[in-house]
């Protein structure tokens, strides 16, 4: 029989053992290994036998051990300093902490979290780089409070069937055996929150705590009593369901997360956030929250809307328009209409923020998250320089007329949590032989001065770690696909510890291209079966599940990985979770990535290979592009200009193979008299010394908190002080402005000053004449730009120069005169255009506004000598 309900009984530990509870329910644990050792030492038959759980350990261990250790002098000792240490952690103060002007709280929000394998509330990259963003800001004092929401089903697990297909299970997960705790009021009845929805039914959710170190993490929860079936099965799974019950989800995460914010700090005394990142667009409907509460306190929604942007940031994480969030407008409509509107918010300006620019027939018939929350944060980045600028390329319509790179989306590279992902025995290394850049993160060129006999003794015992576990994952993977131990013999020799070991480990879209390395299978299996030089492949990826293209590839791979000649050098191994993944990263000495380039955003898992020995071979693409510098890795050519992609896999496949064969082996396997790959060595230390500063997590921190969080701070403070009212007269001037823009033209424009012959050097005087209407000179900056010309007479990197307004006549024609330096030889031309300007604007494009001559006027072309 099957129990219709299953719920975890925590053990009761002795009074001696109390701290015991408070160091289980941190999950600093998750990156602290002295924690994690005080756990091995309650039980260590329990704690391998609960996969490193701690919360399972105290619902597994014998009360009989317990009160043997209560008595256990020596371990309670250690409880006591670890305690001492949690909570000197939690209270002391940090980096952030020296800081001015900083926000005194920031709002996180995020669809998922990766934090650690036993709190499995992530799929991918997006959750991973969550989870190492909270776990960096607690290290640096970063004041986070992040809001997702607790999935009872998580993800999924993955098996294979007999035919290796992707299997999926979804096993059911219990609050009361996560490292969770309920928020409560201060009565003790649970902290509930709700919201409305359509029929008119009412969605309830509860709010769980997860403690990431100094971070509080707030999970929200449908599966309360309070909601029907339908309600109660809103936080069944992540990324599951249609999209009506996709929308309700992002609706509790958005509206919900704010409220549930809004409760955890009147319970607990936390400052309330001044600043709101949106990370991905799963959660932009928070600033939708946001501007109720400011129109119901007597804001008008142009007046909150300005407020509301000041202080939100919005991080996009896809550079192609199908991995975004769109619904039907009528769903929108149907949600925030009829008898379950806001009677303070109209319905119609809702659907306004989420109307995509360039809708293809005229129609706006789709409702489109990101280009909300595009259009509800005033400081919008991508997560590396190449992904920036495709997104400003994708996003483009929402700022029609100004330049792709004047369209303000920036971007800030993302980072990995090293203690997170870096072997135990690289970090204590690095404490033992770099204690300065343990401590203050500096000193990266020491790296150098490590003999290479230390580093790659440690590189050799993470490949042998590697190995180890991946036979036994290999053995029970193909127990489950139903071979008996007597076909098995061969897993326990399956791959080597000796021989060069790479990773390829990811989701599993068509763009990641996880089979291109079976382009030429004839070829790979030279490489792996080589006498001298042999490779192996350790390989792993989930594909979401409705996505049978994703399945057909790994299912592809896994045949392969099957056949009786390559099975020991090239293995598929099941469920990639965090905990898969860290194995990987440490244990592979080449990193493969093979995107579709410009495809891939950021990626990390090849940052988090590289801090720990690894090199990487890869497509520049995400934050390689960014950071390769020809000697910490290997570039995999790419054929960008080949439309067939039939002949561009071709192409760059039999690029990678190259590579490995004449470059990675070749190096590898070239050896000192001592043993030693010298040249090998050379590249893990200098791959070191050049990333290591650069891939941190806290580098990452430390650049949203000085570019994004304390600017969005200063300038949300700026526009709600004295009753909001620089918000309200900077919501009447954008009014005024874009009502008036119409009128604004470049009438006329003549230059002089450089003769027939301009020289580099000179400088060209310019006299404009705009048409400002309704507008002053005030109200808008007159600017030339100038620069380079292309074939069509485009500007190529134009520099801007404001001109200055000589005089205002009575018609509203300003005359502005300024001038030019011809800094660049060449085809050379400028014009003239009129743009809003605001002191509380962030960016000159921010209105979408721009007035340019209806005809080219002024260009001059020659060569400047």
């Amino acid at each position: 029989m099957r129990a219709i309900r299953r719920f975890t009984v925590r053990t009761v530990l002795p009074p001696e053992l109390a701290p015991l509870g408070e160091l289980v329910h941190n999950l600093r644990w998750s990156w602290h290994p002295e924690t994690t050792d005080l756990f091995a030492e309650v039980d260590p038959e329990t704690w391998e036998r609960v996969g490193h759980d701690p919360v399972a350990l105290l619902g597994a261990v014998e009360a009989d051990r317990l009160r043997a250790l209560a008595q256990d002098r020596r371990f309670l000792r250690r409880l006591a300093d670890a305690a001492d240490d949690l909570r000197d952690y939690m209270t002391a103060p940090r980096w952030y902490q020296s800081l001015e002007g900083a926000p005194a709280a920031v709002g996180y929000f995020s669809p998922e979290y990766g934090i650690a394998a036993a709190l499995p509330q992530y799929s991918g990259g997006l959750g991973i780089l969550a989870g190492d963003h909270l776990k960096a800001a607690s290290d640096l004092g970063v004041p986070i409070l992040a809001v997702g929401l607790l999935y009872r089903h998580g993800y999924f697990s993955q098996s294979l069937s007999p035919e290796g297909w992707q299997l999926e299970h979804y096993p059911s997960l219990d609050p009361g055996g996560l490292p969770l705790t309920l928020l409560k009021n201060r009565d003790g009845s649970p902290a509930r929150i709700r919201i409305g929805l359509p029929g008119p039914r009412t969605l309830h959710a509860q709010i769980w705590v997860a403690q990431v170190g100094r971070v509080p993490l707030l999970l929200l929860d449908s599966d309360v009593a309070e909601n029907d079936t339908a309600g109660r099965d809103v936080t069944d799974r992540l990324y599951g369901g249609g999209g009506d019950h996709r929308l309700v989800q992002e609706l509790l995460l958005g509206i919900g997360g704010v409220r549930a914010l809004r409760a955890y700090c009147r319970i607990t005394g936390h400052p309330e956030p001044e600043v709101f990142h949106t990370n991905e667009g799963h959660a932009g409907f928070l600033g939708l929250e946001r501007i109720r509460e400011l129109t119901e306190a007597r804001l008008s929604f142009e007046e909150a809307l300005e407020a509301v942007r000041a202080g939100t940031v919005f991080t996009t994480h896809t550079p192609v328009p199908a991995g975004i969030d769109r619904f039907p407008m009528e769903m929108i409509a149907r949600q925030f209409g009829g008898a379950n509107a806001w009677p303070t918010v109209n319905v119609e300006r809702i659907l306004e923020l989420g109307a995509e620019p360039d809708a293809a027939d005229g129609e706006k018939t789709v409702f489109n998250m990101a280009v909300m929350g595009m259009r509800l944060a005033q400081r919008v980045n991508g997560v590396s320089l190449l992904h920036g600028k495709v997104s400003r390329e994708m996003f483009h319509g929402l700022w029609p007329g100004f330049d792709i790179d004047e369209i303000p989306i920036g971007s800030i590279t993302n980072g990995v949590h090293a203690p997170t992902w870096v072997g135990r025995e690289m970090m204590e290394l690095a404490d033992r032989e770099l204690p300065e850049l343990v401590e203050t993160g500096r000193g990266w060129d020491a790296v150098q001065k490590i003999p290479d006999q230390e580093l790659w003794a440690i590189r050799g015992k993470l490949r042998a770690g590697l190995v180890t576990e991946a036979r036994k994952r290999i053995r029970s993977s193909w127990r489950e696909r139903g071979a008996s131990d007597a076909e098995l013999g061969w897993a326990d020799e399956a791959l080597d510890p000796e021989v060069l070991t790479m990773g390829f480990a990811r989701r599993v879209p068509s763009y990641k291209r996880l089979t291109l390395m079976l382009r030429d299978p004839d070829r790979l299996r030279a490489l792996l079966l080589d006498p001298e030089r042999p490779v192996q492949i350790v390989i792993a990826g989930k594909a979401h599940p409705a996505d049978e293209g994703g399945k057909k590839l790994i299912q592809q791979i896994v045949k392969f990985a099957d056949e009786e000649d390559v099975r020991h050098r090239i293995v598929f191994l099941p469920d990639y979770d965090m905990a898969l993944g860290r194995l990987m990263v440490t244990g592979c000495d080449v990193w493969m990535n093979n995107p579709l380039r410009p495809l891939e955003a950021c990626g990390t898992s090849g940052m988090k290979a590289a801090l720990n020995g690894g090199l990487n071979l890869s497509i520049r693409d995400g934050w390689w592009e960014e950071w390769y510098d020809g000697n910490n890795g290997w570039a995999i050519p790419t054929a960008d200009g080949v439309a067939d992609p039939e002949r561009r896999d071709e192409l760059e496949a039999a690029a990678l193979y190259d590579l490995i064969e004449r470059e990675v082996a070749d190096r590898f396997y070239d050896r000192a008299a001592d043993g030693l790959p010298r040249r090998w060595m050379e590249m893990v230390k200098h791959t070191l010394t050049s990333l290591g500063p650069k891939v941190l997590a806290g580098r990452m921190l430390h650049d949203y908190v000085g570019d994004l969080y304390t600017p969005a701070a200063v300038s949300a403070r700026t526009l709600s002080a004295d009753g909001y009212r620089d918000a309200k007269a900077f919501a009447a001037w954008k009014l005024r402005v874009t009502r008036a823009w119409p009128g604004v033209r470049v009438e006329h424009v003549e230059a002089s000053g450089i003769g027939d012959t301009p020289e580099l050097g000179a400088t060209l005087e310019l006299r404009a004449t705009v048409a400002l209407g309704e507008l002053s000179p005030d109200d808008v900056r007159v600017q030339a730009a100038y620069g380079r010309v292309g074939a069509h007479d485009e500007l190529i990197d134009p520099g801007y120069v404001t001109l200055t307004v000589e005089s205002m006549g009575d018609d509203g024609r300003a005359h502005c005169i300024g001038t030019l330096p011809l800094d660049r030889t060449g085809a050379f031309g400028y014009t003239v255009r009129v743009v809003p300007d605001h002191p509380l604007m962030a960016s000159p494009a921010e209105l979408g506004l721009i007035a340019v001559p209806e005809e080219p006027v002024g260009m001059t072309t020659g060569t400047f000598r």
